[in-house]
């Protein structure tokens, strides 16, 4: 690949790791709380123009009056009853506490103590760093993730654990190490087997739908795999999982409007074939603008999504106790 490509998503990677920290989010946070607090005494009509990730991100706490649900699709609903992940655990720790997005489905939390658990007395895994899950009523996010809206999405770290306990701030400085060198190369000098073991261990789950990582990821697990393996359908290539991979679980049985996604089946049954010979070409991949071309003209900003966009569940999930 153009070492210029290469420099581009390597700096668009960095910025991604840097988002959702700084001064402009502690303000538009507290913007979004002083919304949310607003939103209670609001009625149906009033309610349905607030914008969604505003009125969501502004959201402290879970609904404490309603039993556990997930309301609508992974990337336009919200979550009633949400639980949250204790920030540290026998074998996981959370990261960015300052973006309070520990919360899930409890199906959702109870399956990333299990899996931490697991990986750590049985595959090697010294133990998990824990991303992004949902924010405490789910819905759209101040920043980041489109999907994780739920409760039913995890980002896992691709880092081991430390043996230690990780101050506050560490959690919201320390960076994951990158385990690709390229859009195309597992970087040996990081990835490990024990990387392998751990992903095939969270995809074997049977209430797991999907693990999303980055294109290179998945071509070296079919390559340890040997291309053998039913788990291996749910391993889904997607450009932007080079320093974590993404857990999806599919929609509870509590949880009667919650659209699952379809099911992952490959043509060729694991995704090592064709599907993943695309992920590896040219054209999945977005290309930087070339240094002499003017820069296009701002296209006018789309109108923020508005809570009229969500499941109408989503209003009450707003205003509820």
């Amino acid at each position: 690949m153009p070492m210029p490509i290469c420099r581009w998503l390597f700096a668009a990677t960095l910025l991604a790791l840097a988002a959702g920290t700084g001064p402009a989010l502690a303000q538009s946070t507290a913007d979004a709380q002083a919304l949310a607090a607003k939103a209670s005494s609001m009625n149906d009509k009033e309610l349905k123009k607030l914008p969604a990730k505003k009125v969501f991100g502004g959201q402290k706490g879970p609904t404490t009056s309603l039993k556990a649900r997930a309301i609508g699709s992974y990337a336009k609903g919200c979550m009633a009853g949400g639980k949250a992940l204790e920030v540290d655990g026998p074998a996981w720790q959370v990261m960015r506490l300052s973006r309070n997005r520990n919360w899930g489905h409890p199906e959702l939390v109870a399956l990333v103590e299990r899996f931490a658990v697991e990986a750590k007395t049985k595959d090697g895994w010294n133990g998990l760093l824990v991303g992004d899950l949902a924010q405490p009523r789910g819905g759209p996010m101040l920043s980041g993730h489109a999907s994780h809206q739920i409760g039913l999405d995890a980002d896992i770290w691709l880092t081991p654990m430390p043996d230690r306990t990780l101050t506050r701030k560490e959690r919201e400085e320390i960076k994951a190490k990158l385990v690709v060198k390229d859009r195309k190369h597992i970087d040996p000098d990081v990835w490990t087997e024990a990387h392998a073991r751990l992903l095939k261990r969270a995809a074997s789950y049977p209430e797991v739908a999907r693990i999303f990582v980055h294109p290179p990821i998945k071509a070296e697990m079919c390559r340890w795999a040997k291309g053998k393996g039913e788990w291996l359908a749910k391993i889904r290539p997607y450009f932007g999982h080079n320093w974590h991979f993404h857990i999806r679980i599919n929609c509870p049985a509590d949880s009667p409007n919650c659209t699952n996604q379809p099911e992952a089946r490959p043509k060729d049954g694991t995704g090592c074939g064709d599907e993943l010979a695309h992920w590896l070409g040219d054209k999945p991949w977005p290309k930087p603008p070339k240094p002499e071309a003017t820069p296009p003209k701002p296209a006018k900003p789309a109108p923020p999504l508005t809570l009229s966009a969500l499941p109408a569940e989503c209003r009450a999930i707003v205003t509820a106790e």
